[in-house]
C-alpha cells in the first residue's frame, strides 16, 4: 500500500507540474513584459504547495479505497510496481467503487492538465503566427522545446499503457519505464542544459576528458641524461 501511496503521488504531482510549468511558458512568450508581476514567487510557491496538497489527497483516496478490498490467492503481479489496475484485477471484492472513482478524478485531472497544457501551447502558437519571423521561432523553439519532449514522453507512453492495452505486456512494461523513470530522470538534466553555468561545468568535464584521453594517446617521449 505505501508503494501504491508513492507511485499514485509522484504521478499526479508530475501531471500537475507539467500544466503549471506550460502555463509558466504561455505567459513567458505570450506576457514577456508582465511575466514578474503575474509568476511572482509567492504564486509559484502556492501552485506547487497546491500541486503536492491535491497529489496528497488523491492518492491518499485511492489508497484507502483499495485497503477496503479482500484479494484472491494468487497475489503475483507481473511488473516492477503496484500499479492500480493491476491490484483492482487481483481483487475478489466489489471494485465498481474504486472504478467510478478512477473514472471520475482520471478524467477530471486529465482534462484539467491536459486542457492547460493544450490551451497553453495553443495560445503560444497563435500569438507567434501573428508576427512570424525566425527570431521568434528560434526563442519559443528554445524555450518550449524541452517541455514539449517532456509532455510527449509522458503523456504518449502512458495513454499507450491505459488506453489501448487490456492487458499487460513486455512491451507496456517498456513503455511504463519511459514515464516512471526515464521521463524523470530526463528532466533535471532537459531543464537544466539552458542553465549558463549548467553548460560551462559540461563544457569543463568535456575538455578535461578531452586533455586526459590525448594525454593517454600521446606516446612517452624519452630524456637524454646529460
Amino acid at each position: 500500500m505505501s508503494h501504491l501511496y508513492c507511485f499514485l503521488l509522484l504521478a499526479g504531482l508530475d501531471n500537475f507540474l507539467l500544466a503549471l510549468m506550460a502555463y509558466d511558458r504561455y505567459v513567458a512568450i505570450c506576457q514577456p513584459l508582465h511575466y514578474t508581476t503575474i509568476m511572482r514567487e509567492g504564486l509559484c510557491v502556492l501552485l506547487v504547495a497546491g500541486s503536492w496538497v491535491l497529489s496528497c489527497v488523491i492518492a491518499l483516496l485511492h489508497t484507502l479505497l483499495l485497503v477496503r478490498l479482500s484479494f484472491c490467492a494468487d497475489n503475483a503481479i507481473i511488473h516492477f510496481f503496484c500499479d492500480l489496475a493491476a491490484l483492482l484485477k487481483l481483487s475478489c471484492s466489489d471494485t465498481s467503487l474504486n472504478e467510478l472513482v478512477i473514472f471520475t478524478e482520471g478524467t477530471i485531472i486529465l482534462f484539467l492538465c491536459f486542457g492547460i497544457i493544450l490551451g497553453s501551447y495553443i495560445r503560444i502558437g497563435t500569438t507567434i503566427l501573428r508576427a512570424p519571423s525566425t527570431k521568434r521561432l528560434f526563442k519559443a523553439f528554445s524555450t518550449c522545446g524541452s517541455h514539449v519532449s517532456v509532455v510527449s514522453l509522458y503523456y504518449g507512453t502512458s495513454a499507450g499503457i491505459y488506453i489501448s492495452s487490456s492487458s499487460w505486456g513486455s512491451k507496456d512494461i517498456i513503455a511504463s519505464v519511459m514515464y516512471m523513470v526515464v521521463t524523470p530522470m530526463l528532466n533535471p538534466f532537459i531543464y537544466s542544459l539552458r542553465n549558463r553555468d549548467i553548460k560551462q561545468a559540461l563544457d569543463m568535464c568535456v575538455n578535461r576528458v578531452k586533455f586526459f584521453k590525448q594525454q593517454s594517446l600521446d606516446p612517452p617521449v624519452a630524456v637524454r641524461a646529460q
